[in-house]
C-alpha cells in the first residue's frame, strides 16, 4: 500500500460508495468523507425532487471536494463521490495530485434493487437512468480500479487492497 493514498470511490448512486470507502478508511485509518455531506441545500432540494443535477450545480460542489481532498494530500484520505464524468474526475485530480480512484460498477438491475431496499436517502431511485446514461467508465490513462459490486462489502474491500500492494503504488487494475 503506498504511504497515504488519497483514494476516491466512484459509482452510480447505490454501488456502495459509502459503505466502501468507510471500510477501506477504516482499515487504512485514513479520514473519510461522504460527497453527499458537500451538496449545498439546493443541490438536494432539486435531486429529492426528481430533477437530475447539471454541471453548473455540479462545479461548486466538486471544487468542494477537490479542496478537501487537496487538503489531505499529506495525510492521506478517502472520499466518496459520484464522480460520473471524466471532467468531473480531472476537475478533482486539478487539486487533489495523487488522486487513485475506485470504480464500484454494477448492472442496474443490481443496483436498482438496493436503491429499492434503501429508504431514507434524498437520491430518488427514478434518477438511476440518469446517472447510467451520464457514466463514464475510467479511461485507460486514468490511475483506478475497476471491481464489480455484485459481492458483499467486505469482498469488495479485500479484492481493491489486494490490488494495491508496495510496488504497485495504486496502479490500474480491473477486478
Amino acid at each position: 500500500m503506498a504511504h497515504n493514498p488519497l483514494l476516491l470511490v466512484m459509482g452510480v448512486s447505490g454501488s456502495g460508495k459509502s459503505t466502501v470507502g468507510a471500510v477501506i478508511a477504516q482499515r487504512l485509518r485514513l479520514p473519510f468523507a461522504d460527497a453527499d455531506d458537500f451538496h449545498p441545500p439546493e443541490n438536494i432540494a432539486k435531486m429529492s425532487s426528481g430533477r437530475p443535477l447539471d454541471d453548473h450545480d455540479r462545479r461548486p460542489w466538486l471544487e468542494s471536494l477537490g479542496d478537501w481532498l487537496a487538503e489531505h494530500e499529506d495525510t492521506g484520505a478517502v472520499l466518496s463521490c459520484s464522480a460520473l464524468k471524466r471532467s468531473y474526475r480531472d476537475l478533482l485530480h486539478s487539486r487533489a495530485h495523487g488522486l487513485h480512484l475506485l470504480h464500484l460498477s454494477g448492472s442496474l438491475e443490481v443496483i436498482e434493487a438496493r436503491l429499492a431496499a434503501r429508504a431514507g436517502h434524498f437520491m430518488p431511485p427514478a434518477l438511476l437512468r440518469s446517472q447510467f446514461a451520464t457514466l463514464e467508465p475510467l479511461a485507460p490513462d486514468e490511475q483506478g480500479t475497476t471491481i464489480d459490486i455484485d459481492q458483499d462489502v467486505d469482498a469488495i474491500v479485500d479484492s481493491y487492497l489486494a490490488t494495491v500492494t508496495p510496488t504497485s503504488n495504486l496502479t490500474k487494475e480491473s477486478v
